[in-house]
């Protein structure tokens, strides 16, 4: 269901065009020239404009171009008595989505509307899209605030104009990625792509393929060509985030590609160029892997040409409110918070709290506080209840591993520390098994049985 206003100085056209839309179910407004259609469009909901062309006063083709100028986002599509080949192309020039020709079908208008409506929601979302960018590059300022973050701003600002290797350090959830794409929003290569890849999260025999693309036939189950990330970062940035989980093979042609900025296709002989900067990100200490020889030395010199760490939350605690009030914000379903978001004794909690999960946590903590207060605010200590305070003996194993007169139940154990693991690194199951200092394997085996006892649990 839209909001649909039809445009013409004939009752019947428009009495004939609400039958048809609100057969469809969309609400339909009505207007005899294009100054009456600007007030309603001022004044209600509209989604898409259905026009006459020669009106009196205000025609069609002003009317549109004084919506363009508003930038007002409402599709037109334009309905005349007049066709020809010549007026129907200046009506699309002008910006029209759709040209109709009077007398219409009932087909041709449902066709022309939905593709309208189509266009329409794809304008709402660029807006939202430029919106929501628009509004990451001015509170970034706002939300990093601490001197040790401000060094590392300066570092990424300062490297921003080169295409040198940049390699991101930190631990899980301090904000790594936020950091490649500063990088990336202050270089040349702004206008095109950043092209993320979390190089844990691909299976090792996909690795490669993922990367560099594959040839049709390559292994089983490749159909046809398809071009990696690489090429589809050509012009633009490629960031591979957690780059110590890469296989050797993988560590050894990406060493090529940094070398020579080319590399062949899985399955295939075909030299491939791309031009691309890449950022890397870690959360492990690359070099005491090479010590280990679990990764390349010369990899690990061609990478870390311009390291940025990026210091902890809890050792940085400046940036805590303001990151706070930043995703309560973006939570919020207001359009304008009056008055503070945060109590003093809940501001002062969150200073206290050590943050293990760092922003990613952070982050996580306020969605939950604010789906569960709705939009009541400021939040409240007692909304922050769930966050563990104060010393727990041993950095809280003591409190972990006390057990009750009355036993517990270890299955749940497993299940909440795995859960709790999977929450504070955003669901990355080689960040959470390093976490808990398991391997990868391991901890899915692990992840395995929880969820066969959730399984077995459900069916009983």
């Amino acid at each position: 269901m839209a909001g649909i206003l039809v445009v013409d100085d004939e009752n019947r056209v428009r009495s004939i065009l609400r039958i048809m839309l609100e057969s469809m179910d969309h609400i339909v407004f009505e207007a005899a020239n294009g100054i009456e259609a600007l007030a309603v469009i001022q004044d209600k909901d509209i989604d898409l404009v259905i026009s006459d062309i020669r009106m009196d006063g205000m025609d069609g083709t002003q009317l549109l171009s004084t919506i363009k100028q508003k930038d007002l986002a409402c599709p037109v599509v334009f309905i005349t008595a007049y066709a020809s080949i010549e007026s129907a192309i200046d009506a699309l020039r002008l910006g029209a989505v759709d040209y109709l020709v009077k007398p219409f079908e009932e087909a041709q208008v449902h066709m022309a509307v939905e593709r309208g409506l189509g266009i329409g929601r794809l304008m709402t979302e660029n807006r939202q899209l430029k919106a929501d960018l628009d509004e990451s590059k001015t509170s970034a300022g706002k939300v990093f605030v601490s001197p040790q973050i401000q060094e590392v701003k300066t570092m990424a600002f300062r490297v921003a104009p080169k295409d040198t290797t940049v390699l991101i350090t930190g631990d899980s959830g301090t904000g790594k990625e936020v950091i490649a794409r500063m990088i990336h929003e202050a270089s040349p290569r702004r206008s095109g792509r950043f092209v993320a890849v979390n190089c844990a999260a691909i299976s090792e025999n996909l690795v490669e393929s993922e990367l560099f693309g594959h040839e049709k036939g390559a292994f089983t189950g490749a159909a046809s060509r398809r071009e990696g990330k690489f090429e589809y970062a050509d012009k633009g940035t490629l960031f591979l985030d957690e780059v110590a989980d890469l296989p050797a093979e993988v560590q050894v042609k990406l060493l090529r590609v940094i070398q020579e900025r080319c590399f062949q296709r899985v399955g295939g002989n075909k030299e491939v160029t791309a031009d691309v900067r890449l950022v890397c990100a870690t959360n492990q200490n690359l070099e005491k892997l090479v010590e280990r020889d679990r990764f390349r030395r010369d990899l690990f010199y061609r990478l870390a040409v311009f390291p940025i760490n990026v210091p902890n939350l809890n050792d940085r605690k400046a940036d805590i409110i303001p990151l706070a009030r930043h995703f309560i914000r973006q939570h919020a379903n207001v359009r304008e918070i009056t008055g503070d978001m945060l109590t003093s004794a809940a501001a002062q909690l969150l200073r206290d709290y050590p943050w293990p999960g760092n922003v990613r946590e952070l982050a996580n903590a306020m969605e939950r506080v604010m789906i569960l207060k709705g939009n009541l605010l400021p939040v409240t200590s007692d909304d922050l209840i769930f966050l563990r305070t104060g010393p727990a003996g041993d950095d809280g194993v003591e409190e972990l591993f006390t057990l009750p007169p009355s036993g517990i139940d270890y299955d749940e154990l497993q299940k909440s520390i795995v859960k709790k693991a999977l929450h504070m690194t955003g669901w990355n199951q080689s960040a959470a098994a390093r976490m808990l200092g398991l391997s990868r394997q391991r901890f899915r085996t692990l992840l395995n049985l929880v969820q066969n006892h959730a399984e077995a649990a459900q069916t009983k």
